[in-house]
Order: C-alpha cells, then sequence, then structure tokens
C-alpha cells in the first residue's frame, strides 16, 4: 500500500512539472498564448498596417501579444529575442531588419522548442532547415517588380506617343540598397519592361535608406531640377517613396488638365505596396498605379501559423492564414529550396490601377 502510495506521489509530481514544461512552452501560467511581434521599423506605412492587423487577430483570440520595434537596429532586435525568451515567449512573428540575422535568431528559438515566422525581409535558407517550425510568409518580390513594369507596359502600350520608339527614360527610386525587396524588384521591373519590348534608359536613379517619402522627396526635387524633361516615368519601390516624388512633381508645376491617362502629373509615376494613403492619391489622380503587398495576408499567414505551433494544432502543409503552404520552387529565395518549401506561405502581389478590384473596392 505504501509503494502504491509512493507511487502516485511520483506520478503528480511529474503530472506537475510536465504541466508547468507545456505551459513554458510560449503559454502564461493560466494556459494564455503568448507571441511576440517583432518589427524592424513601426515607422513605414505597411509595416504599421501589418502590425495593426496582427494586433486585431491577437486580440480575436486572445492572444498575449508583445509587440517590439527595433528602430532599424539589427542588434537591438538581437537582444529583443534573448530578452522575450527569457522572458518565457516561444513563437514569434518576425519582420528582420536583417535577414542574415534570422540563422542567429532561429537558433536561439529553437534551443527553447520555439517557433518563428518571417515576412517582408527574407530570412536565409539555412534558418528554415534549422527546424521545421520556422516559416516565410511573404511574397516573392522579384514578382511585385514585374508586376510594376507590366503596369508601365501597359501605359505606354495605351499612350505610345510618351514613349517615341518604345524608348523608357526613368527615374528609378531605391529603397535601402542590398536589401532583398530593393535587388528583387529592380530586377523584375527592368526584366518585364525588356520582355515587353522596352529599352530603358535610366535618367536618374537613387535610395531612400528609410524608404521614406521626405528622402524621396529631395532626391526628385534635384531630379527634376537637373533633368526637367528629360525623362517620362517614375518608378518607386514603395508606396511612401512614390508619394514624395508625386509631391514634388505638384511642387514644381509639373501638372497638366488632362487626365485622359489617369493621373494629373506630367508622367506616371507607380509604386508599391497599396496603402491607403496610395490609394487616396490615384483617387485625385496623382499616384498613377501601385501593386498591392498585402500586409493582411502576409501577417494573418505569419501570425496563424505560430498560433498553430502554440496551440498544438499544426501539422505540415497546413494552411495558415487562409494562404496554403507553397508546394513548388520558385526563384527567388528562401522559396527556391526544395527541402524547406513546404515551409514558406507565397502570399502574391496584386497590381492595382483604377480598373482593379482592389482599387473599386477599397
Amino acid at each position: 500500500m505504501r509503494k502504491m502510495t509512493w507511487f502516485l506521489v511520483i506520478l503528480l509530481v511529474l503530472s506537475i512539472t510536465l504541466t508547468g514544461c507545456r505551459r513554458q512552452q510560449g503559454q502564461a501560467s493560466d494556459g494564455t498564448v503568448r507571441i511576440a511581434l517583432l518589427m524592424r521599423n513601426l515607422e513605414e506605412q505597411f509595416l504599421m498596417d501589418y502590425a495593426t492587423n496582427v494586433r486585431t487577430l491577437a486580440a480575436q483570440r486572445g492572444v498575449e501579444l508583445n509587440v517590439q520595434d527595433a528602430r532599424r537596429d539589427a542588434q537591438t532586435q538581437l537582444t529583443q529575442v534573448e530578452t522575450l525568451l527569457n522572458q518565457g515567449y516561444r513563437h514569434f512573428v518576425i519582420i528582420p531588419d536583417d535577414g542574415a540575422l534570422s540563422d542567429q535568431m532561429n537558433r536561439m528559438i529553437h534551443e527553447q522548442g520555439g517557433s518563428a515566422s518571417y515576412s517582408n525581409t527574407q530570412p536565409t535558407a539555412s534558418s528554415l532547415k534549422i527546424g521545421p517550425l520556422f516559416f516565410f510568409a511573404s511574397s516573392p518580390e522579384f514578382v511585385g517588380g514585374r508586376i510594376q513594369g507590366q503596369l508601365i507596359a501597359d501605359y505606354f502600350d495605351a499612350n505610345p506617343d510618351r514613349a517615341p520608339g518604345s524608348v523608357l527614360n526613368m527615374i528609378l527610386i531605391n529603397g535601402q540598397m542590398g536589401h532583398p525587396a530593393q535587388v528583387n524588384r529592380r530586377a523584375g521591373l527592368l526584366h518585364e519592361l525588356a520582355a515587353r519590348n522596352y529599352t530603358v534608359n535610366i535618367v536618374a536613379e537613387g535610395s531612400s535608406p528609410n524608404w521614406a517619402p521626405d528622402q524621396a522627396n529631395e532626391l526628385m526635387n534635384a531630379w527634376i531640377a537637373a533633368f526637367r524633361g528629360q525623362f517620362n516615368v517614375v518608378a518607386a519601390q514603395n508606396d511612401g517613396m512614390a508619394l514624395g516624388a508625386v509631391q514634388a512633381m505638384i511642387q514644381n508645376g509639373l501638372v497638366k488638365d488632362d487626365i485622359s491617362d489617369g493621373t494629373r502629373i506630367t508622367v506616371p509615376i507607380l509604386g508599391i505596396d497599396a496603402t491607403g494613403d496610395a490609394i487616396a492619391s490615384m483617387r485625385r489622380n496623382e499616384l498613377y498605379a501601385t501593386v498591392l503587398q498585402d500586409a493582411v495576408g502576409q501577417s494573418a499567414a505569419a501570425f496563424d501559423v505560430v498560433y498553430q505551433v502554440a496551440t498544438g494544432t499544426y501539422r505540415p502543409g497546413n494552411a495558415a492564414g487562409g494562404t496554403p503552404a507553397a508546394n513548388a520552387v520558385i526563384d527567388e529565395p528562401p522559396a527556391n529550396d526544395a527541402s524547406i518549401i513546404g515551409q514558406c506561405y507565397l502570399v502574391p502581389f496584386v497590381a492595382v490601377d483604377k480598373n482593379s478590384d482592389f482599387y473599386i473596392n477599397y
């Protein structure tokens, strides 16, 4: 009888210990799921929209959400991961300041039995190979650039007199140089225009390191002073920079009364993201077009897949936030690696002009 009593006591202790361990895997003592959202910054409109949707999803599901802003500092973000792990967080949604540091972050998270999903800035393929509970929920940037190219080609196909000889004299406003979005959007844009038989002369090209409207506005004012009348299209790698360029054109009187081509600016200006401010500018016949980078779709997929892991419902191949797990490789990392393709959720870019459903229904 005494042996049986001791046996039951041991079972009870083990049960309490195991329950405590389970709670430590990203849950509070009352069983509440805890997820951390790590943002490279909370100043860009796309990133603010992304964070807003994660907050909404967390509230709907009763998740304890901890939001951290790295303020464009990669080392700060690494410290945030370490601190949150020490506080008992195990499940992370991350827009990294530097995708190269995803290996280090994932090793720390993996050691604690956690999970992480990355959006917008690509993690390395090797970081996803650290374990099956690391994910990429984003949009292929090369495709986003190609769609911007399609919109430009469609405009000049309809207005051939504005590009004699199918020659585009382009001003190109990049985001942070070397960022995967900057590299791949530029490559996709130029690839598509070449495929559509346009010759591209880059009249001026520069970078807004913070992807910011004010920086783009300064660049555009300088280029207008130097190259007025020598360019026929402006492509910016996000909407904020495109709107900075729009403002510079207006400030310099480069507007027209005829809006039959879809814009009152003398040349079409295009962005990427399809933010609310961009749509409002299109309604004023200023910004010509944009490309939807779906902040809601990306954040829903990223949040849902780690929520599934946290609640024990994740199975390889599960859809996340309405986006299916990828089953075929693409040309862009990390989704070009067949060994981790099932850990990727590819949210499509969508062309947004005045005939698009997104614009009409916004």
